[in-house]
């Protein structure tokens, strides 16, 4: 039989996992009320379907991926519908949320006949022809969602709780887009302070290995700064009783808004850290 998996939304990494679940013979779903023009087109050219609420909760497996700020509202909005007819759905909530946060919507979803995932996306959005990024999945009902590696997803169960998944997700990207924030700072002293040659020659001589990896990963940050902002606060929020922890991730979301906003508005921050990537070695 044909599954029926809604994808909610199709963003860069919802549609991209959409296409790949459509390539291999899955039915797609999404919500596209109230959404822009780009964005349905972005959901047609993935072949995704369209649909309200009342059918999205009647899919076989719900794939909730949207910025943290919206994942509680979606599963708040969807509950009602899930409630109905008794079917029970899985609801994988892929979010990079904190762990409080995944347990109230596991809380919510599991207030209904629906059964809850914590799932968390590790890896960039797939693309043809790459293995793509890797689902963790932990709770009671992830070991009913090993079928969809028949359907091109690389699936790895996590043996413990709802919230394990997300404490996975927090930890990995407290560190590797912790890192890329330190670089940006940096970069941005140096650049202002009139040692950004000096700088740039020491990592190479020194630290090729993060010199290589800021080439990379810093022009891929500018884009996603905005978003990635929200995902820090949450990363303060999980590491809570550790208040230092805390201050630093705080800062850490405070440094990609601003930088989200340049992306947007002026781009000279990122103007100084693309000249430093440009700068000789020597």
């Amino acid at each position: 039989m044909t599954p029926t998996i809604a994808v909610v939304a199709p963003g860069a990494m919802g549609s991209a996992v959409a296409r790949r679940l459509v390539e291999q013979g899955a039915r797609v779903l999404t919500g596209l009320a109230g959404r822009s023009a780009a964005t349905c087109a972005r959901a047609e050219a993935a072949g995704m379907i369209g649909v309200g609420d009342d059918q999205i909760a009647a899919a076989d497996v719900i794939l909730s991926i949207l910025p943290p700020a919206e994942a509680v509202g979606f599963a708040q909005r969807l509950a009602p519908a899930l409630a109905l007819g008794g079917h029970r759905a899985i609801f994988v909530d892929c979010n990079a949320i904190d762990v409080r946060t995944v347990e109230r919507i596991a809380a919510i979803i599991g207030a209904g006949p629906a059964r809850f995932v914590d799932g968390a996306i590790i890896g960039a959005p797939p693309k043809p022809g790459k293995p793509g990024p890797t689902f963790y999945f932990s709770g009671a009902p992830a070991a009913d969602l090993d079928w969809l590696q028949q359907f091109g997803l690389k699936i790895r169960r996590i043996d413990g709780p709802v919230g394990a998944a997300s404490a996975l997700k927090m930890s990995y990207a407290g560190i590797t887009k912790g890192i890329t924030a330190l670089a940006a700072a940096m970069v941005l002293a140096a650049s202002r302070a009139g040692a950004a040659q000096a700088l740039r020659e020491e990592l190479a001589a020194s630290q090729p290995q993060l010199l290589k990896r800021f080439a990379t990963a810093l022009p891929d940050m500018y884009p996603k700064a905005y978003r990635w902002a929200a995902e820090m606060r949450e990363i303060a929020a999980f590491v809570q009783d550790d208040p230092a922890a805390a201050r630093i991730y705080e800062a850490v979301g405070d440094l990609y808004e601003r930088i989200g906003a340049d992306a947007r508005e002026g781009r000279g921050e990122i103007d100084l850290i693309e000249a430093f990537l440009n700068l000789p070695d020597c």
